[in-house]
């Protein structure tokens, strides 16, 4: 995750002291898939959710049991994910027995769940902060999300959970399908006066295997990266609070730096510190997943490979096991990277970037990451 307004206009965020310091990492963030089932149908789903219920998904028990491991273990932060996981029945027991273990809770929802009760609910089990999913503006959100009116009905979230006085913020992954609504998110952004958002990049897996093909060109990626700077610099100017972040793509952290290197060289090797300090892509180290079934995976987006199930051992026996072959080799996976990666200059602040796109388009984890839009020029060792 790259904080583009901490990185490009020196103002912190909330959790910038996670990313950017060299305490960092100790103990991952943990997403937890609370239940696969989803009432929308979104085309990049990375967990193919359907609206069914789902077997064997973790028991309030069970769920309890890995809560206090994590708290045991000293986990800053649960990510409540799904699916959905308003869908959870036990969702706000779970929240509040989150809460009383010492453990952040955030959720990232599709926020069309979210009536003024829930939201009062999700205030008062101590949510710090709701993350809402939208992918555009009207129309262009409800084809991506698959449902009629999600667009509607996530801003209704969005309202109640900031009338409730809940931090909020948008969460939505760029691809070719919403490119050209960016502008008017950035104008609901101020608006609305959301002081968040996360703009990430398609992760190749799940439903989002079937439109890698419409993902960013590189051309259309740095004209992004160009639009969130420019962004970033309005907002600043304009006195509008809002962090601006993009995930699952380090290449934008070495495009920030080179653009501050040439606009703003005395502070560029301030940047180069805070990015080598973050360590670039962190699956398997700095973030974990856990899923609807316990089985443990290096990131959200491993889902095809366990490394081993909370109902056998606890979480943190299995992320602390060095006998595990791909923990192991994620953690150091500098020596085992091939191609592009493998010449980058600017290894120590990426690190290899995505390593499931990797093994998508070349059927290797260790190959190139496919969305590294950087040239040969930029990322070869001078």
């Amino acid at each position: 995750m790259i904080n583009i307004t901490k990185l490009w206009c020196n103002q912190s965020g909330s959790m910038d002291q996670l990313r950017y310091s060299h305490t960092a990492h100790q103990r991952p963030v943990v997403v937890w898939n609370t239940t696969r089932q989803c009432n929308l149908h979104c085309m990049h789903c990375y967990s193919q959710s359907e609206n069914k219920k789902y077997p064997n998904e973790l028991s309030t028990t069970e769920a309890k049991h890995f809560i206090t491991d994590l708290a045991e273990f000293q986990v800053p932060v649960l990510l409540f994910s799904g699916g959905e996981p308003l869908l959870r029945t036990d969702f706000f027991e779970l929240a509040q027995f989150t809460t009383n273990a010492g453990i952040r809770p955030v959720i990232s929802t599709n926020g069309t769940l979210i009536t003024q009760e829930v939201a009062k609910k999700i205030k008062q089990v101590g949510f710090s902060y709701v993350g809402i999913s939208i992918d555009g503006i009207g129309q262009t959100n409800d084809r991506f999300r698959g449902t009629p009116d999600a667009f509607k009905k996530a801003v209704e979230g969005i309202h109640n959970c900031m009338n409730a006085g809940i931090k909020t913020g948008l969460r939505l992954t760029v691809t070719k399908y919403n490119f050209a609504d960016i502008p008017a998110i950035f104008d609901f952004i101020e608006t609305e006066k959301l002081p968040r958002v996360c703009f990430y990049h398609l992760a190749y897996v799940g439903r989002g295997t079937n439109i890698a093909k419409d993902d960013l060109t590189p051309k259309q990626a740095r004209q992004f990266m160009d639009l969130l700077l420019s962004k970033a610099t309005e907002f600043q100017q304009k006195n509008i609070n809002t962090e601006i972040l993009t995930v699952d793509n380090h290449a934008d952290a070495v495009y920030l730096y080179l653009k501050t290197k040439e606009n703003n060289p005395q502070y560029a090797n301030q940047i180069l510190q805070l990015l080598k300090t973050n360590g670039g892509n962190s699956s398997g180290r700095g973030i974990g997943c856990v899923d609807f079934n316990g089985y443990v995976h290096p990131d959200q987006f491993w889902q095809h490979y366990n490394l081993g199930n909370i109902r056998e051992r606890n979480f943190s026996h299995i992320w602390t096991d060095n006998n595990e072959p791909l923990l192991q080799k994620l953690r150091n996976r500098k020596q085992y990277l091939k191609n592009k990666c493998s010449r980058c200059q600017f290894l120590n602040i990426c690190n290899g970037n995505l390593r499931v796109r990797a093994e998508a388009v070349y059927d290797d984890i260790w190959a190139q990451d496919p969305a590294c839009y950087l040239t040969e020029e930029e990322v070869s060792k001078i």
